[in-house]
Parts: structure tokens; sequence; C-alpha cells
């Protein structure tokens, strides 16, 4: 018979198939002690373990690529962590195996990472999994990882690490569905970067039989588990009248009375790039610097290196719009040049452009690089600062771009209420506001974007997140400058909708979603997307603002 199920959507599309199952976690491994004169073999075969499952997370990412590439490569750094494996050694040398040594230590760093603020502790499930594969390599049993099948499947799992998802075939996973992860965790982001039809925070999806067959809407958040061939039918028809909607929609971004509203890519470097500009973005909306930095967590890059990631992706958008960010590091992307070593919260702590005026030197040279690297190039350059909270950090940012002879406009993201609360105050520092909905949403509800447990609060629908979009959008208006979204809440083109009828002058998402969100806009006329913005503020819950929206939009 057929049942409903709900999670959260976060890679657009329907895959209908039969279960399948992500491979056990590796067991833990027994306590046994060892003589002394084993030890230093004992800690040989973890090191030659660790170096293994680091070299194996950087070829993924090499064969992966974009994002997925950047990711990977953070996973291998956490496994070749120094003080992690010093405490490795330390308990081998009191008895441990090197499999029991490395079982611990990870054990012990989860627990810091599990209290150490909502960041860090969203990085748990990436350190379980290098934990996983470094145990399964010195106890010889195969990695957890995809089964393996030579037929179509919807794969399901408690979580997704990086290096599984990044390396998803599409043409045998037809879609995933997750017990836990939100609608900005590392699984989503790489779900939306393949293309593959994704729900997270679906509890129980693990009690799904295997072979049970189940259509996953991408889209709603819904698993219809046996379906009947009605719903089947039903769903196939959705999915073709939005292919047909794709195929039809080309050009800038616009509602059907030709309001425009510029489609703009996320990307994290110079390997974005191409996927961008195959979708028809019309620039980029946020270009992630950071990636760029983690590459070697001890020192910067240097300005000559900076100079040529940065015009390598200036020079793929002439005429177009690229808005940098400038680095955002600190809490799940700590730098140990300049991270601070302690923190009790890292995520409320000093983090995004906090720590980049406590290093004024790193700063000055990101800056000095992009105006560099625009030299002589046709594109609309403007460079924006993470985790402004008031009008003080505007104006120190502002001057920095300034004293850096920086020909660009000069922005602030909104993250954190206070910025949205006192836009029109920023606005006399900067020439622009970009929501980054997805912080703004973990800071606004005090929910971390990692746990699925609170998910519901990191729905981008939620109306007090809606009202806060407003009052940028709104101030931005008053002051005749823009305020765009780089947020994951701008790839669902429903609430694209209704974003631009907030007010929200650009939209920037992932690259896959940007065809989706053309096709939603240019359905509607900017009247009825302010209807619907009107019309989802005037409820309580995330649910009836999405039903209030889709009803005014579907003319009900």
């Amino acid at each position: 018979m057929e049942t409903t199920l709900r999670g959260v959507g976060v890679s657009h599309g329907v895959a209908i198939g039969e279960v399948r199952h992500m491979g056990t976690a590796v067991l833990e491994p027994p306590a046994k002690q060892i003589p002394a004169e084993e030890a230093e073999r004992e800690q040989g075969r973890a090191r030659l373990a660790v170096e293994a499952v680091a070299a194996d997370l950087i070829a993924r990412g090499n064969l992966a690529g974009g994002e997925a590439q950047h990711v990977l490569e953070a996973q291998a750094m956490m496994a070749q962590d120094p003080e992690l494996m010093a405490d490795v050694d330390r308990r081998i040398a009191v008895g441990s195996t090197a499999e029991r040594g490395v079982y611990d230590a990870f054990a012990a760093y989860r627990a810091l990472l599990a209290n150490a603020g909502e960041y860090l502790a969203g990085r748990v499930a990436d350190l379980d999994d290098v934990r996983n594969r470094i145990v399964a390599r010195l106890l010889g049993v195969p990695m957890p990882g995809v089964p393996d099948s030579d037929e179509p499947y919807v794969l399901i799992a408690r979580d997704l690490a990086p290096a599984d998802t990044a390396l998803l075939d599409p043409t045998l996973v037809l879609g995933f569905v997750t017990e836990e992860g939100g609608p900005t965790s590392h699984s989503a982001i790489l779900a939306r970067a393949l293309g593959v039809p994704a729900v997270v925070a679906l509890p129980g999806a693990g009690e799904l039989a295997e072979g049970t067959v189940v259509a996953v809407d991408g889209s709603t958040g819904e698993i219809f588990v046996e379906p009947t061939a009605e719903k089947r039918a039903e769903l196939e028809a959705a999915a073709a009248e939005r292919r047909a909607a794709l195929s039809a929609s080309t050009g800038p971004g616009a509602t059907s009375d030709g309001h425009k509203v510029p489609l703009l890519a996320n990307i994290g470097g110079p390997a974005d790039v191409p996927a961008a500009v195959e979708a028809g973005a019309e620039g980029v909306g946020l270009f992630r610097t950071e990636f760029l930095f983690l590459d070697d967590s001890k020192q910067a890059p240097s300005e000559e290196k900076q100079v040529e990631a940065y015009r390598t992706v200036l020079e793929a958008f002439p005429e177009g719009r690229v808005v940098v960010r400038v680095l955002d590091a600190g809490a799940d992307k700590p730098l140990e040049f300049l991270t601070p070593a302690e923190e009790p919260n890292p995520a409320l702590g000093v983090r995004g452009l906090r720590s980049l005026l406590e290093h004024p030197d790193v700063l000055r040279t990101q800056l000095t690089a992009l105006a560099k690297a625009a030299e002589g190039l046709p594109v609309y350059l403007e460079v924006m600062a993470p985790m402004v909270a008031d009008r003080t950090d505007a104006k120190a940012f502002a001057d920095a771009c300034r004293a850096a002879g920086l020909q660009a406009k000069f922005g602030a993201m909104v993250e954190i209420p206070s910025a949205a609360l006192r836009a029109r105050s920023i606005l006399q520092e900067v020439e622009f506001l970009s929501l980054g909905t997805n912080d703004l949403a973990q800071y606004t509800f005090a929910a971390d974007r990692q746990v699925g447990a609170v998910s519901r609060l990191q729905d981008p629908w939620q109306p007090a997140l809606l009202d806060l979009v407003a009052a940028s959008a709104d101030a931005a208006k008053a002051e005749g400058k823009s305020c765009g979204v780089c947020g994951e809440a701008a790839a669902d083109p429903l609430l694209a909708c209704v974003l631009t009828g907030l007010g929200v002058t650009s939209l920037s998402m992932g690259a896959k979603a940007i065809p989706y969100v053309r096709a939603a806009l240019a359905k509607h006329t900017l009247a009825q997307c302010e209807r619907a913005a009107a019309a989802a503020r005037a409820t309580d819950t995330a649910d009836e603002a999405r039903a209030a929206a889709q009803a005014v939009l579907s003319g009900e």
C-alpha cells in the first residue's frame, strides 16, 4: 500500500527505483593491549593508513572537481591533523593497537567538535567518515561506501560523507535519501552540484527495506513508498513538464512582465566556472575565495597565486557581474595562520571579517590581488565582506578596500540579524547587500545548519526569515542600492519568486538550479510575486508560508 513520508527536498527532480542501503560503518575494534616493543610498528601502521586515506580523498577530489574537490581536500587535511596524529601515537605508546588508537583518538576529537559550537559540530559526520576509512584500512575490511549494483537504485543512508557523494554515478544512483543533514549540509550542496534528486532529514529512512520501490521528489521533499501506477504516472508527467519548461526558458532572468532579476552562480573557484557558463549564469553572485586558502592551512596563498585564480574567474564573465566574498575563515574552516587556537564557541567568535580585521595583512593582500586581477578587464567586480554585524564593521571593510586601491563596489553580507535590522545604517558605508540565508537562518533561530533534528528551523520559508529579507530589501530600495540573495534559498524556484516579490534584486545559486529558477520566474508577473510574498509573510510556519505562496502563484 502506498504511503507518503516527508523530509527536506534539497535537489530538484524525481527518482523512482528500488532502495539500496549504504554500506555499514566500521565496527569498533577490540581494546586489546600490545607489548611495548610493538608500539613503533603499530605507530608506523597508523601513519601509513592515514596517509593512504588522505591520498584517496585527494584523488577522489581530483576526479570530482569543482566544489566537491575543495570539500574532500579539507577532509584529507582533517585526516592528517598533526595534533590528532600525536594523540594516536600517544595511545599506541601506552599499549593500544593502531586501529584502537585511531578509534579512541578520533572519539576524543569528536567529542570536542560536538561541544565546540554549531559550525564545528557540523563537521562530526566528516570526521566519522575519515575515522571509518582509516580503521577499515587497518582492519583489512571493505571501506564503508555506496553499494555495488548493476541496476539503478535509490540510495538510503543515515548521512552521506563528501567522499561518497562526490563520486556518485548519476546513471546508477537515481536519487538519495538521508536521515540526517539539512538543506545546507555538504550532502545537499554536492547533490545539487551533481543534479541528483535528494531528500534529507527524513527520520526512519533507514527502516525502508532493501528492494522497496520508492519515488523521491527532490523538490517537495516527499517520499512515496510503493507508489501506485497512478502516482508514478503523475510524478513522471510533472517531471516531463518541468523538463519542457526548462528547455523553453532561456536568456536573462526576468518575470513574465519583463522585471529583470539577474540569475548568478555560486562558485568555489575556477573549476566551477564551466558549469556556471553552461547554465547561462549572468555572472557570479558568490565567489567563495576561502577554498583557495584551504590548500594550505599554515600560510596564506601568495598574491601571485591569488591573482591567477581570480583573473581566471573574472575573464569568464566579460561584461558580467562577479561578486567576490573575501576570506570567510574560522568556525568550520579553521586556518592555522588566522583562526584563534581555542574559542568556546567559534561560530559566535572571531570568524569572517572579524578574523581579517585582526590580520589586516591577509585582507590587504587579498584586496590587492583582486585589484590586479581586474585590471584591464570589462567585468563588473564587486567585493563583499562576510559576517558584517554593524556600520562599524562595514566602514572598516570599505576603508580597507579603498586603501588597497580597489576599483570595485564594496558590499556587506547580511548573515547576522543585526545587519538586517540596521541595514540602512550599514548602507551608508557600502554600496550593496547580499543575503546569506544559510547563516542568517542559523543565527536567527539558533539552529545548527548541519543538524537534521533542527532542520525545521533551517527552512528558508520560515516567516521570521522572510521578514528579515524584506527588511534588508526595503532598506536597499530606500537607499537606491541593490540587495541580492546568495544563500541556498535562491535555488528554490518557488521561493525565488517570493524573494523577488520581497524586493530582492538578484539571485545567486548553484549552477544546476539556474534553469529551474529562470523557468519559474518567467511564468509569473512581478505583481504575482509580490502577492505571493505578502501571503507567505502573513503565515506562522514554514509549511504554511510555502502553501500560501503556492496557492497565489497557481491561481488557487
